[in-house]
């Protein structure tokens, strides 16, 4: 035979092991949930370092929202209906999966202000109190929101409503994030409870990956 056939031949193998080795990393990467309420993300995004003030009055940081699954939600406590509507719905899928999903017994809620002239961290307490749940509050300087805002990628606006009163346009995203604080995905608007649960118990997995 040939010195062409047996080049052909070296040809083809070489192309079939990188075509083997090509399907075995698809293969071997973690396939993306489809969710329901938002999407996904390939790979777990880590959210910069922050510094915050909980409902304590104690310094806080990105560590509040490691060693535990949690639902991030951007809001404040003046907030006339999105809010504590989105809260009320985040406490009570916080009460189905906590006691229906192993890798979700720990997840909490957690609501960083976007007001921090009027969200006391007495006041921020008070209020997430009030939705009978595992939540954690942060607040903090107007820098300090505005830092903890772009690590999320938030948007807010103040609007000035006259007579020296106010209010904050802000996204309504709620951002799931893993036990070891990175963004996994991300539920927008409008969002359902039922669905948000089936969402969730299929993030269990990623969500509730050891903090190590």
């Amino acid at each position: 035979m040939s010195n062409r056939y047996w080049v052909s031949i070296a040809a083809i193998a070489v192309a079939a092991v990188i075509a083997g080795l090509y399907v075995g990393r698809l293969v071997s990467q973690p396939a993306v949930a489809a969710l329901e309420s938002g999407t996904a993300l390939p790979s777990p995004r880590t959210v910069a370092a922050f510094e915050a003030v909980d409902t304590s009055g104690a310094a806080a940081s990105q560590a509040a929202l490691t060693g535990h699954p949690s639902l991030v939600f951007f809001g404040f406590t003046h907030c006339p209906d999105v809010c504590p509507t989105t809260l009320a719905l985040l406490a009570g899928v916080q009460k189905q999966v906590v006691g229906n999903e192993p890798g979700l017994a720990n997840l909490k809620v957690a609501l960083i202000s976007v007001d921090p002239e009027r969200d006391t961290p007495d006041k921020l307490g008070q209020y997430i109190s009030a939705f009978r749940g595992d939540f954690i509050g942060l607040t903090g300087s107007t820098s300090q929101i505005s830092a903890i805002a772009k690590a999320f990628s938030v948007a807010s606006t103040k609007v000035d409503l006259g007579g020296g009163n106010y209010t904050v346009d802000h996204s309504a995203t709620v951002f799931a994030v893993d036990a070891r604080g990175r963004i996994v995905a991300v539920f927008t608007p409008p969002l359902r409870a039922e669905a948000l649960v089936r969402d969730l118990r299929k993030l269990a997995p990623v969500m509730a990956a050891a903090s190590s």
